[in-house]
């Protein structure tokens, strides 16, 4: 069932950020827009380099008014411990979520029964709480968090000015559309 134009539901977990342990809820997704990138495990393969892209776009993200929040279902004591042992992950500025519960990856609807673990899962939150944008990878395909910054950008112009849309492939400045019947078959 597709999350886009959903509430995010309620939920509470401890996170690990900048060397404290901190309780993050749906609340922390009010007011600002939010980016949530749910992981399979600490400790693998694909996962640092996702998340240490990720990284490298935050700064950006910030400048945006963005906060972002990895996930998976390893604890926050598991996040410290990767934070304090790995190169890619010892970088990261942002709140990384424990979610051994699984509670937060089934209300996402990325949760590998199965396996126990999330799937690689990106949502975008508007400051409302509201999902706007979800995707979802199999396993062995990382993302590229370039991408999330350009659909950050489609998702605030859109917010701040109803009645227009963003074409495939629009970059910040470039024209947008407003669907109306005149441009029926014309596009």
């Amino acid at each position: 069932m597709s999350l886009i134009g959903k509430e995010v539901l309620p939920f509470k977990a401890h996170a690990y950020h900048n060397g404290e342990f901190i309780e993050v809820s749906e609340e922390n997704f009010k007011g600002k827009w939010s980016v949530v990138c749910f992981y399979p495990a600490d400790f693998t393969f694909v996962c640092p380099t996702e998340l240490e892209d990720l990284q490298n776009q935050y700064a950006t993200l910030k400048e945006l008014g963005v906060e972002v929040y990895s996930v998976s279902t390893d604890t926050h004591f598991t996040h410290k411990a990767w934070h304090d042992h790995s190169e890619a992950i010892s970088k990261i500025e942002y709140i990384m979520i424990g979610d051994p519960s699984q509670k937060i990856s089934r209300n996402f609807d990325v949760l590998n029964e199965e396996e126990g673990l999330a799937d690689r899962g990106t949502f975008i939150i508007d400051p409302d709480g509201i999902v706007q944008a979800v995707e979802i990878n199999a396993g062995g395909i990382g993302r590229d968090a370039s991408t999330i910054v350009n659909k950050i950008k489609a998702a605030q112009y859109v917010r701040n000015n109803p009645g227009e849309v963003c074409p495939a492939k629009w970059q910040e400045g470039a024209a947008t559309l407003k669907p109306s019947l005149d441009l029926v078959g014309k596009i």
